[in-house]
This record gives C-alpha cells, structure tokens and sequence, in this order.
C-alpha cells in the first residue's frame, strides 16, 4: 500500500544543521526561534517537526540547546495540525515516567504527538550524568523492553512487568489516549538490532539520508522480518540543496561545504564522544555531505525539478514521511514549500 508523502522538518534543538559559522544565519537553538520556526512550517504545509533529544549541546558545550520534551509540549499547545515528534533516549527516563509525559502531551495536541526512540550514541552525555552507557546491542536490549513498557501504559493498559531491567506492578495511567490507541512510535538506528526492534514495535523507521539504492535494501530488509500487526512504515531524513538550476544548487552546496570544513575542531569532538559501533557513524562516513543524519547523502541537491523527482522516486520506493534540513533554515523551507511541494504534488498526482 502506498500512503501519501507526508513532508516534515528537523526542529533546530542545536543550531545550524550544515554548518555552525554562516554569515547567512547567525547560531540560535532558542525556544523562540524553534516556535517561530514551527508555527511557520504549519502554514506552509509541512506535516510534521522531529525534535531531537540531546540535554547538552553534543556539538560544544558552550552553546545553547532546546529541550525536546518541555519544547514538544508548548509546540503541542501552540500549534492545530502538525505533528509533533519527540526524540527520547531511554536510559535517561523511567518508562512509566516518559508514558505519562507523552499522554500529556497527546493530550494537549488532541491526538498529534508521536515519540521517536533512539538508543543514543553519545557516550559523554549520558556517562557525565553519572549514568551508565551500555554498549551497542546491550542498548538494544534494553531500548526494547523500556518501549514494551511504554507501549503498553500509552494504551492504557495495566502492566504488570517483571524483566530483565524493569519491574513494574499494576501501573496503569489514566487519561489514557483519546481518538486512538496511543501515539506514533518513530525508531532510528540501522545496525541488525536496529532493525529487529524496528519491525517488532515501530510504526515508522526513520532512515538516515543516504542514495536510493541503499534505502530500498533497507527496506527490504525489514519488511522481510517477522511482524505482527499493520505493516512498518518508512521515513527518511535528508538536507535540501534546491534552486531554479542545478549549476546554483551546486554553488550552494560548495559553500556549505567549504563552511562545514571549518568545523574540523567540532567533528573531533563529536567523534570522540561517539561509540564506534554507531551505524549511523558508519553510514555518513561514506559520504562527502552536508548536513546531519545523512545530511545530503540521498541526493537531494539540484533544480527544483531534479529535487522533486528525487524525492518522488523515494515515495515510490516507500518512503512516506520526510524529513527535510535547510539552511539558512527559515529561509531554504519557504523556498522548498514554493517552489518543490507544487511539483511534489503533480508528479504524484501524475
């Protein structure tokens, strides 16, 4: 079955997404630039925001950085049509405490709110918390079983629980879900426990960006686990380069490029924070792009024809929610809502 394109933005929770020192847009991860930055993309037509999870910034710690969840439940407030998708990193809440949060906040968005679980890659803020980061497939484990418990309390059931890492007895949460069974559960990651996690309790798996080819053996590849349930749904995170002709597409992308080759100093510092067994780490490493989670891997730099159908062709591989990056950011997302959604539109109604 083929579901319509949803199209989504990467809420700016640290800044710039190519590149940090950009005369064309100055640093800012406050509250209110990402509020006016969502409220906006809701006008424009964008169907969904991810906000990403990080307590310090995982680029410097000097800069500024948004909080997902507390952000998550004012956007809920302030916005009446757009998806509000937070990130969650297990190890730094309590199932029953997060289950809670999240029906709060479905319930302030009247049904709109999903959560993302990612099973972290940044050793330094979860081990300078004084908490332990469990290595790569241990971090699947116990992603896995924090998400059974979750799952279960977002549906309002009673859960009685006795596992390896948590033991819960008779806990049930009340408002339960209105309107329908619990919110969206979005998963990242792409290592194999990955993707066993992703076909046994997502809804949707977020790809990172990365060429048509590749996207399609991975969704082959899940969709050849066993599963119970409506069938995984597919989503994919690139950065958008496009203008009237590809010559100014690639003028641009070359200038992102040469200002991300200024942040030799921040990629060490993320590098040396990251567990190597990351397979998003992996992924990127392949590619010379722009942007974050696979940035402009998946080729989406060009005319605005040449983006639109790009884009078309990974709906058509399975692809039905994306997530876009821009920068400079407002801007790049008017342009994208003017000039790409219009052609998106008519080569899928074609």
């Amino acid at each position: 079955m083929t579901h319509p394109l949803r199209i989504g933005i990467w809420a700016l929770v640290h800044g710039n997404r190519a590149a940090l020192n950009d005369p064309e847009e100055p640093y800012d991860a406050s509250w209110r630039r990402n509020r006016g930055l969502v409220l906006e993309a809701e006008s424009l037509g964008y169907d969904c925001v991810l906000v990403a999870q990080h307590t310090m910034n995982p680029h410097r710690t000097d800069l500024g950085q948004l909080e997902a969840w507390t952000a998550s439940a004012a956007l809920a407030a302030e916005t009446s049509r757009i998806e509000i998708i937070a990130a969650i990193k297990p190890m730094l809440y309590h199932p029953v405490v997060l289950a809670k949060m999240a029906l709060q906040i479905e319930e302030i968005s009247g049904g709109r709110f999903a959560i993302n679980l990612v099973n972290a890659w940044n050793r330094k803020e979860i081990e300078d918390a004084g908490l332990v980061f469990r290595e790569h497939d241990e971090r699947y484990a116990y992603g896995a079983e924090w998400l059974e418990v979750v799952e279960r309390l977002m549906r309002g059931e009673e859960v009685q629980h006795q596992g390896r890492y948590f033991q819960v007895k008779d806990y049930v949460l009340r408002p339960a879900a209105r309107g329908r069974a619990r919110p969206r559960i979005y998963v990242g990651g792409e290592s194999p426990p990955a993707r066993d996690l992703v076909a046994a309790r997502a809804d949707v798996w977020f790809i990172n960006g990365q060429p048509l080819e590749d996207v399609q053996a991975l969704i082959a590849d899940v969709r050849a686990r066993p599963r119970q349930g409506e069938p995984v749904r597919f989503g994919l995170s690139t950065f958008v380069i496009a203008r009237e002709t590809e010559e100014e597409a690639q003028a641009e992308y070359r200038r992102l490029l040469d200002l991300a080759a200024q942040d030799a100093e921040i990629k060490a510092y993320v590098k040396a924070n990251t567990d190597p067994a990351v397979a998003m780490r992996k992924t990127q490493a392949k590619f010379q792009s722009v942007g974050t989670n696979g940035g402009t891997a998946a080729g989406t730099v060009g005319s605005y024809d040449q983006v639109a159908a790009r884009l078309a062709a990974f709906h058509a591989a399975g692809i039905d929610t994306l997530l876009t990056q821009f920068q400079p950011f407002e801007r790049e997302m008017r342009r994208f809502a003017e000039n790409v959604m219009p052609r998106l539109a008519h080569l899928r109604a074609a």
